[in-house]
């Protein structure tokens, strides 16, 4: 599959006269937590040549290419992306921490990462994880649960833990996030859903968790009551103008 998708970025490359300069694994795979039936789910950044750039009409700025059931890709153009970026967008900062890295400009990925700190949001971040959790957490409620859902439910509310304790970017692998679980029922029901999970189809559920829902609904409380004060968008990003300029030249 790798080969696979290697194959199709270079396809993508000469198709639509691009450059990728980063392409990386996301969702479930770039997580942690895949199932043996789980999609990959591809994205990247790309430039294009100078002249699109030059138009009074803005040009498109994202492409999409699903090219199976089993393989989905999409990526965003480069000044987009810095665009999103500055805006502390939270999917672009877990796309620049995936483990599974299939193209990069290195020089490229190592200035964007540098400027990760000065640009990421704790509060919007810890509200964005936030809300991800309440909207799978309500898919908790049923007689019996997917287990694909605990872990839609314990990576964000885990990711805007870490944001309230440590104020800092969460890491985007979910055994890294584990570390802030200081019970060992938890940490027991989780590893066991782990496991169940690494052999099991997306469709497989289980019996309600007790432990984890009680842990679910007071990390709940304590991000909720503890969010990071509103801080200061950075005025001059002229640093990501620069880092655009780059691109074309």
């Amino acid at each position: 599959m790798k080969q696979k998708i290697i194959h199709e970025l270079a396809e993508i490359e000469k198709q639509r006269n691009i450059r990728i300069l980063y392409a990386c694994e996301s969702g479930s795979r770039a997580w942690g937590f895949p199932s043996p039936d789980s999609d990959y789910d591809v994205r990247f950044i790309y430039v294009k040549p100078m002249r699109d750039y030059l138009s009074i009409s803005e040009p498109n700025d994202v492409i999409e290419m699903p090219i199976d059931d089993l393989l989905d890709i999409g990526g965003w153009d480069l000044r987009k992306a810095l665009r999103l970026f500055r805006k502390s967008n939270v999917a672009l900062y877990e796309w620049l921490q995936s483990p599974i890295v299939y193209r990069q400009d290195e020089i490229f990925v190592q200035e964007l990462k540098s400027l990760m700190p000065e640009y990421f949001s704790l509060r919007a971040g810890a509200m964005h994880y936030l809300g991800i959790a309440k909207g799978a957490w309500k898919d908790l409620q049923n007689e019996k649960v997917r287990i694909k859902k605990y872990f839609y439910c314990l990576r964000p509310i885990l990711a805007a833990r870490w944001i309230v304790l440590k104020k800092e970017i969460p890491p985007i692998e979910f055994f890294k996030l584990l570390e802030l679980i200081d019970n060992a029922e938890v940490m027991r029901e989780t590893e066991q859903l782990l496991k169940l999970k690494s052999v099991s189809d997306e469709t497989t559920t289980v019996l309600p968790i007790t432990v984890l829902h009680r842990f679910i609904e007071e990390n709940l409380h304590l991000c909720e009551e503890n969010l990071p004060e509103t801080n200061e968008p950075k005025q001059d990003f002229e640093d990501l103008n620069e880092l655009f300029r780059k691109q074309l030249i």
